[in-house]
């Protein structure tokens, strides 16, 4: 396809118009780092893709090898996509009987008929018809439709339910069946209206997150505003950055630096990263040339809107002639959202959860031109089917030894915040 890049004055404006205009498309994809514009490893501020020339749908059995068919077939293109994390059953020796209540696919990726790339002011279209686009996004009638939400949410575990689950998995750490797992629950609305990209613009407002994201595939909708990076390449480096070690942020400066320092200090925190750090290594080396897995980062201090969090980050160096699906297949689902052992951590999920967890814990991204990607976990993420009127989202956090049932749950309410407060205000 031909490129043509362009100066725009009013960027933001710019963006909200293009979004709007890709959104009248079948599928639209919209990665957004919500001027998070110190992530050394981001390609742009803002990907939109819109329409399809080609579409994959994956579902779960051979997933991996077919969509490394599906991108041999069309090199050179901006592919966005998703995965869902109950591709695990076809990794391991898993098999969740959990009801797809959402009726996402398994996976899918599409190769668009436009891709706008911002960054820095500047718009590049990737599209044979630049010019016109152009002008049609900046004549593009915005209107002021105004978030809708219609419908009730509720939680599939109640709090009850939660201890339970909690104790029952501590029990299993304790008798040395798993050292950590990572234990969610779901909310959700049935018979509801949600307008969507309303819903984004206004998630972006109350949490802005590097990685957030709008994802329409036919009628269903991903809308989030997650924080983590699950794994990306660059040239042959792999970067993988797992999020464990959470605390609320203060009400004011001095107790934001009191809740700082009780992250930063705090053992079960530190032990939960280091755990999924250790994990991550292992799962690098599975793709990794013998001896350059590193640990760039340990236990680095980010601060959003409503929370801290400890990130690490933990890079390799690819081996060669490796598909461009292995490393991923070989990492995936991210390690952040399982546990330790990750096999048998999975296991203990399916078992005590009380929901298919779908796209969730999955991720997100895009595979680029130059044989680049990029995926997020998608976590703090509205998950919305038009069709059959159904919305879900889940939160999440650690089992550890030294965990308590009550600030784990507390964790998770924090994590739901920004969700909650859209839905029902």
């Amino acid at each position: 396809m031909a490129s043509a890049i362009y100066a725009i004055d009013d960027l933001s404006l710019f963006i909200k118009k293009a979004l709007h205009w890709a959104s009248l498309f079948e599928n639209a994809c919209c990665l957004h780092s919500q001027q998070y514009s110190s992530d050394p490893y981001s390609k742009f501020d803002v990907m939109i893709a819109a329409g399809q020339k080609a579409v994959f749908y994956g579902e779960k059995g051979n997933t991996f090898t077919t969509l490394q068919a599906f991108l041999e077939r069309h090199p050179n293109q901006w592919i966005p996509g998703f995965f869902s994390y109950d591709l695990k059953d076809e990794l391991e020796n898993l098999d969740s009987q959990h009801e797809n209540e959402l009726d996402f696919p398994a996976a899918f990726f599409f190769v668009p008929e436009h891709v706008l790339i911002i960054k820095g002011g500047q718009v590049e279209f990737i599209t044979d018809q630049a010019n016109r686009l152009l002008q049609d996004i900046l004549s593009f009638p915005l209107t002021d439709q105004p978030f809708c939400f219609r419908g009730k949410l509720k939680n599939k575990m109640t709090k009850a339910d939660y201890i339970r689950a909690f104790d029952q998995l501590l029990c299993h750490i304790r008798r040395g069946d798993i050292y950590e797992v990572n234990l969610c629950q779901e909310f959700y609305a049935e018979n509801c209206f949600l307008t969507p990209l309303e819903a984004f613009w206004e998630l972006s407002k109350l949490s802005p997150t590097p990685f957030s994201l709008f994802f329409k595939q036919e009628d269903r909708y991903i809308i989030s505003a997650s924080p983590e990076r699950f794994l990306a390449k660059r040239g042959h480096t792999l970067i993988s950055q797992p999020i464990k070690g959470t605390a609320p942020r203060g009400k004011n400066q001095k107790e934001d630096q009191e809740q700082i320092k009780k992250l930063i200090e705090n053992p079960k925190e530190i032990s939960e990263n280091v755990m999924i750090v250790d994990l991550v290594r292992n799962d690098l080396t599975r793709s990794a040339l013998p001896g350059t897995v590193e640990v760039k980062e340990l236990l680095g201090l980010y601060s959003f809107k409503y929370v801290h969090q400890l990130i690490s980050t933990i890079t390799c160096q690819e081996k060669e002639n490796i598909a461009l699906t292995e490393s991923i297949k070989n990492t995936f689902p991210a390690g952040s959202m399982t546990g330790a052992p990750k096999v048998s951590a999975m296991s203990w999920i399916d078992r005590y959860e009380k929901s298919q967890r779908g796209i969730y814990a999955g991720s997100a991204g895009y595979f680029a031109p130059d044989g680049d990607f990029d995926f997020n976990v998608v976590i703090r993420s509205i998950l919305y089917n038009a069709q059959i009127k159904r919305l879900s989202f889940h939160v999440g956090g650690a089992v550890t030894a030294d965990a308590q049932a009550e600030k784990e749950y507390e964790e998770c309410l924090w994590k739901a915040r920004a969700m909650v407060e859209l839905l029902t205000s």
